[in-house]
């Protein structure tokens, strides 16, 4: 806790520049084709469901991505700047219109709402009132910021987070602390470095909580 105390002292003087210039959104993507989309995603189903609604917690949902988000993280998986064995793999073969149609499948799809227990009933209120009105204390901005109301994402830049699985919204918020803490090791960054910089200000209780409210949220 002291090491993040005083990291917000020097927070003002970084530049939300940071990774920003490579971690841009693919730009003048062709046109979609959803249907295209639907047969490119077959190859996804084992990881990530049918309908983009992925079983295992480990791997994200896709459906009901925001436009734009999905064909913009495969970008960075195939160029090398978002790190994942499997994905980078995926990726690496992808065509501008594969990228397109894929994305305009599964932004089309519905996301099945995450379903919450009765043990994580009050960990969803936590994660409601750090997502809602962030943490003062630290000066960590609300979710609801960047992510809307609902959790539905700003196209492109701010992905959908409601309904998506709690272990793989914790993963990945440790791994953006951990990619704050430890940047050379690449593992994940967001544009102009924002998650790295607010995970890294969080507990990992506060990031079950908050993991365990935008799963809940519908």
């Amino acid at each position: 806790m002291i090491k993040q105390v005083a990291f917000v002292a020097v927070l003002a003087s970084f530049s939300f520049a940071g990774n920003a210039s490579h971690l841009e959104p693919p730009l003048d993507l062709p046109a979609a084709d959803a249907e295209a989309g639907k047969q490119k995603a077959k190859v996804c189903a084992s990881c990530h469901g049918a309908d983009g609604n992925s079983a295992n917690p480990a791997y994200p949902s896709l459906a009901g991505q925001v436009s734009g988000y999905i064909a913009a993280q495969l970008s960075l998986f195939k160029s090398g700047q978002r790190k994942n064995d499997i994905m980078m793999g995926m990726a690496a073969g992808l065509s501008e219109q594969d990228l397109a149609d894929l994305d305009a499948y599964y932004s089309n799809q519905e996301i099945k709402p995450g379903l919450v227990t009765e043990e994580e009933k009050d960990a969803v209120l936590r994660g409601e009132r750090l997502y809602r009105g962030g943490y003062a204390p630290l000066q960590v901005a609300p979710c609801i910021s960047c992510h809307g109301p609902q959790g539905h994402g700003v196209p492109v830049r701010y992905p959908r987070v409601a309904g998506q699985h709690r272990k793989y919204l914790e993963d990945q918020l440790l791994t953006f602390k951990a990619s704050y803490e430890t940047p050379e090791a690449g593992a994940r960054f967001s544009y102009g470095d924002i998650m790295t910089r607010i995970a890294f200000l969080l507990s990992d209780q506060q990031i079950k909580d908050v993991s365990a409210y935008m799963h809940a949220m519908k």
